[in-house]
């Protein structure tokens, strides 16, 4: 999920540096040839002679995110002579199958479900990526990423943004002045959790409420602690019905999960007891925070935009984040996280081209200036990330000793990721037992 901060300093810088990319590469109504000869255009020479064309892009990145989107690669238009043509929507996922379908599919998609990925190749719609796409993608992300977009044995295309999922959010002001430590593990993470108990405040604040997909936050509190309880391979198992949901591995996380959102003593700090998490929106489920009510939330790097007007989102501001602690460090750092994928219905030149050009570090980098952004590509230069969340995102995300796996859900039937999974969680919450839960799930995806 994607929400957007509006910055008018950003807004001025991008206008600004679209000003300095015309200066240098001619402007958006100059031919190829005219700017072909600056330095700063030369980076693009290798994407071939793709003058005069046009390629389609469907997603459903909008509002601030498409404007800032269509001006990362504004230079690459001007420098190639390409015209790339992009359309949000927020019905993408429907909509994309009724056009493919329908013979009208976008020459590239930006699809942020592996599932929803492999649905299209097993349709013999997706076209595979080119060769020079696929090195691309290989030399700038990790294999952890690449595997999602890999179906059979073919890859189909690189990640576009990421976000990362294990974060928990925490005030930076009142940990200073309670004397209390950023945890590192699991242990310091219940042990703070118990003295913040003790001192008669509620420690953690959630919500899983959210309309028509209420449930999901929860499902990534599972996703969390089973790459913390099990090992990846046994996440990847779990995603992949290799394992029942039932499974004995899936009730231990799941418990786990439960000595927090389910401890009457933890949870949910200014909101109520435990079902209150049910009724919360997450939008608001962290807010308790900024007041003092609540020390705790789990939530996705994308919360950021999500604190009130004003907020100093920074180490040293009202709020901030850490690393959701591994429960044995020395397995590695697992990380829950999400993204979409280039993908693409239609395999010209010029297509292959804008394929490559947005796996490549120059896009990574294009985008990252222009803020509010993060990826996965280790070309990113950490100097052009300038929000303080992203920043520490890219750190994680670069850091070679982070074990990635995809949002489960994303990965799962869509009737149980975004179905049964969702529900179960919610009915979990209000109490049904753990086993009933995952019993009930296990009968959906049969």
């Amino acid at each position: 999920m994607a929400f957007a901060r509006s910055r008018q300093a950003l807004a001025i810088a991008g206008v600004l540096g679209l000003a300095l990319s015309a200066t240098a590469c001619g402007t958006g109504n100059d031919k190829k040839s005219d700017a072909a000869g600056s330095a700063e255009c030369a980076a693009y020479d290798k994407y071939g002679d793709i003058e005069g064309k046009k390629v389609t892009i469907y997603s459903s990145i909008r509002d601030i995110e498409e404007d800032r989107l269509e001006e990362s690669w504004k230079q690459f238009e001007t420098c190639t002579g390409v015209e790339i043509d992009h359309e949000g929507s927020g019905e993408f996922e429907a909509q994309l199958g009724v056009r493919v379908d329908g013979g009208n599919a976008p020459d590239l998609a930006f699809i942020p479900q592996p599932g929803l990925l492999k649905r299209f190749v097993d349709s013999g719609k997706l076209k595979p990526a080119g060769a020079e796409t696929k090195k691309t993608a290989e030399e700038n992300y990790p294999a952890d990423w690449l595997k999602y977009s890999t179906v059979n044995g073919q890859f189909y295309g690189a990640p576009l943004g990421s976000n990362v999922k294990s974060f928990v959010w925490y005030s930076p002001k009142t940990f200073k002045e309670k004397g209390w430590t950023v945890p590192t593990s699991w242990d310091e993470l219940i042990s703070l959790s118990d003295k913040i108990a003790a001192s008669g405040t509620k420690p953690w604040c959630a919500g899983i409420e959210s309309g028509d997909a209420t449930g999901w936050p929860a499902t990534d509190w599972i996703e969390d602690l089973m790459l913390r309880t099990q090992t990846p391979e046994v996440y990847d198992q779990w995603t992949t019905h290799g394992i029942p949901f039932n499974d004995p591995k899936v009730v231990e996380a799941v418990d786990k999960a439960g000595t927090i959102l389910k401890n009457d003593k933890y949870v949910n700090a200014g909101f109520g007891g435990v079902k209150s998490i049910a009724t919360t929106s997450f939008q608001e489920a962290g807010v308790p925070i900024t007041t003092g009510k609540c020390a705790l939330h789990r939530q996705a790097s994308f919360y950021a935009n999500q604190w009130p007007q004003g907020t100093k989102v920074a180490e040293d501001g009202d709020v901030f984040a850490f690393y959701f602690p591994a429960i044995d460090a020395a397995k590695g750092k697992p990380v829950l996280g999400g993204g979409e994928f280039v993908t693409a219905f239609a395999d010209r030149p010029e297509v292959q081209a804008v394929q490559t050009y947005l796996a490549s570090g120059e896009y990574a980098n294009s985008r990252a200036k222009i803020g509010d952004w993060v990826s996965a590509n280790n070309k990113l230069d950490l100097a052009n990330v300038a929000n303080p969340i992203d920043k520490l995102s890219v750190q994680i995300l670069q850091d070679k000793s982070t074990v990635f796996r995809f949002d489960g859900s994303d990965l799962m039937p869509a009737t149980v990721g975004a179905g049964t999974f969702w529900k179960g969680m919610v009915d979990w919450i209000n109490g049904k037992d753990t086993k009933t839960v995952l019993d009930g799930i296990e009968s959906s995806w049969k």
